[in-house]
């Protein structure tokens, strides 16, 4: 009788990663690990490969709900679904100038964020293995402007270096990144990749004026959204 399963080869894990987390991120994971719980419960739960893989996962989950968390409490909608901080007008209304709904796109990027680490922690300890735990970690002073919850913070969303590349690598219509994937694309801004410490929220009340400051700083948030999202869905196809 065959007694391989998903979790007990390198090339069995590799295809279950390939197959479960490059389309839908940590939560197809366990949807993977799940749908396979006959031979999970076979095998008598996860490997320590296996469990020390979701950890990692959960820990970069972690810190990205971090960075959405900092961003709702000032720009999106915080609420008991998303609890801290208690809103930022002048700059939700400088986010607005990028996408009307982008309160509510702040918001369910980090309700979805924690649903992610909350998932995976909670699937590891369903099967008796250590869960992740940052909070040792939260060290860094965050933001105190208006609507901040004042709390320390695991990433620092105040001194930033953007990779902009991404607008021009999908916006070109000379170079492919599927075809030519070795071509550097330039930077939509080259000062935001810069090591300069760019701002993505108000610093303080101080960063709320002149109009045109507040401005560039939701426009550095704006660049970021979508950098924070592809670090993110990179990290699967990388691991697989």
């Amino acid at each position: 009788m065959k007694t391989d399963n998903v979790f007990t080869s390198g090339s069995n894990r590799r295809a279950f990663l390939k197959k479960g987390t490059m389309t839908a991120g940590a939560v197809t994971v366990c949807a993977g690990l799940l749908a396979h719980n006959s031979s999970v419960f076979a095998s008598g739960g996860l490997t320590p490969n296996d469990a020390a893989l979701l950890r990692f996962a959960a820990a970069a989950e972690i810190l990205e709900s971090d960075f959405w968390v900092q961003y709702n409490e000032l720009g999106g909608i915080p609420d008991s679904e998303v609890p801290g901080g208690s809103g930022n007008p002048i700059y939700t209304a400088a986010l607005q100038v990028l996408d009307s709904d982008m309160p509510q796109y702040i918001h369910d990027n980090t309700d979805d964020e924690i649903t992610h680490f909350t998932f995976l922690n909670a699937y590891l300890a369903s099967k008796g293995k250590a869960t992740v735990d940052l909070e040792p970690f939260r060290t860094l002073p965050g933001s105190t402007a208006t609507g901040s919850s004042g709390k320390l913070r695991l990433t620092n969303l105040m001194q930033l270096t953007v990779d902009t590349s991404w607008w021009t690598r999908y916006r070109s219509d000379a170079k492919n990144p599927d075809l030519d994937p070795t071509f550097t694309f330039p930077q939509a801004v080259p000062d935001l990749f810069s090591p300069g410490g760019f701002p993505a929220i108000p610093r303080s009340d101080a960063d709320l004026t002149p109009a045109d400051h507040i401005q560039a700083i939701a426009n550095t948030a704006g660049f970021h959204f979508p950098t924070i999202e592809q670090g993110g869905t990179s990290l699967y196809p990388a691991m697989a």
